[in-house]
């Protein structure tokens, strides 16, 4: 009859979850601003739709990640850019890039900047000093933005981690403060009967 209360009880009981985080980031890249969808555990989110929305939640235009989970998408307005994916299963990835970091993708001043002068950025001095072309720049800016991808997600997952080991951590120190009042009482209970 123990066997079967015991039974019945271990097979009721939930199971652990192992739950994944949305990862999800947005940074400049030269004249475009690229971003990264995928989930704490490595798995990546490709051919997702990403919707980007201003602040007010006007759609500014969409774009899809790639089979690696990464998309490029390039501002036309100096304005908030919120960049959203639904991943399935209540996860919605969200990231934002504020307006002012939006304008300097641009060659911009946020207060400054119209709609109509979207197209005409100015070149960082920097590039024009270097004498690159046009070309030479695009292709050195991809060759940079796919050598540190993967040193962008390996942080990522880091982060992570070091964060689900803080909340172990964290567990172990309760466990351990019951531990010793348990101790605390059994003493005083124990000195209490002597």
């Amino acid at each position: 009859m123990i066997r079967a209360w015991v039974l019945g009880i271990a097979l009721m009981a939930p199971l652990p979850a192992f739950a994944h985080n949305v990862i999800s980031a947005v940074f400049p890249s030269g004249s475009d601003i690229e971003g990264e969808v995928g989930f704490s555990n490595g798995e990546m989110a490709p051919g997702l739709l990403i919707e980007v929305f201003d602040q007010d939640g006007g759609k500014l235009g969409e774009t899809r990640t790639d089979d690696d989970g990464f998309f490029v998408f390039t501002p036309a307005e100096p304005v908030t850019h919120i960049f959203r994916g639904n991943l399935g299963a209540g996860h919605v990835a969200e990231a934002a890039m504020d307006a002012a970091e939006v304008a300097q993708i641009m060659g911009k001043s946020p207060s400054t900047a119209t709609p109509a002068a979207a197209g005409s950025g100015a070149l960082p001095l920097a590039a024009t000093a270097a004498g690159l072309s046009d070309q030479a720049r695009a292709e050195l800016a991809a060759m940079l933005r796919n050598e540190l991808r993967p040193l962008r997600q390996e942080l990522t997952a880091f982060k992570n981690k070091s964060d689900f080991q803080s909340v172990l951590g964290g567990i172990g120190y309760i466990f351990g403060l019951f531990g010793l009042g348990f101790y605390i009482a059994a003493r005083r209970k124990m000195g209490n009967s002597a």
